[in-house]
């Protein structure tokens, strides 16, 4: 199989993973992810299975993933964004900064706005409510109907008044 080939089936294996993933099937979107990495290793089949593994409450393994998917492409920023959740899911919030603004100044990244929450989560555990408000209001700039967002900072707005 040439490289084309390859890179054709394991996106088509990447695919069907994500598919079983999103229906809650992870051994299944578990075991065609790493298909795919085996045919051809992308940052996007690493990401989605260090998801996977977060959804399982895998954490570590999760981070781990998001570290190869960096080393191979590390302009994407997704990985950046789900190893600054998965720290704050630990409690290291202080940790997950710096991959929470990689994630922000990523060049190949669409959903800029989910570092940004993750960003005002953390100012908001540190009790440094300006800084939060300031981060869901970015979060909303990048995606206007982000209600999550919207409701976190409505929420935060609420106790300083």
């Amino acid at each position: 199989m040439d490289e084309k080939q390859a890179k054709e089936e394991a996106l088509l294996y990447w695919q069907e993973a994500l598919e079983y993933q999103m229906r809650g099937e992870f051994a299944n979107a578990i075991e065609l992810y790493l298909k795919s990495i085996q045919l051809y290793p992308t940052a996007e089949a690493h990401t989605y299975l260090g998801w996977t593994y977060s959804m399982m409450g895998r954490i570590h393994d999760a981070i781990d993933e998001c570290k190869e998917a960096i080393a191979i492409d590390p302009d994407f920023g997704n990985p950046y964004n789900d190893i600054g959740a998965s720290l704050i899911e630990l409690g290291e919030h202080d940790a997950a900064i710096p991959w929470l603004e990689k994630a922000i100044a990523a060049p190949r990244y669409e959903a800029r706005a989910h570092p940004f929450m993750n960003l005002g989560r953390v100012f908001e555990h540190r009790f440094e409510r300006s800084k939060a408000i300031a981060s869901y209001k970015r979060a909303l700039e990048e995606s206007p109907d982000y209600k999550i967002a919207l409701v976190a900072m409505r929420k935060l707005q609420a106790k300083l008044n």
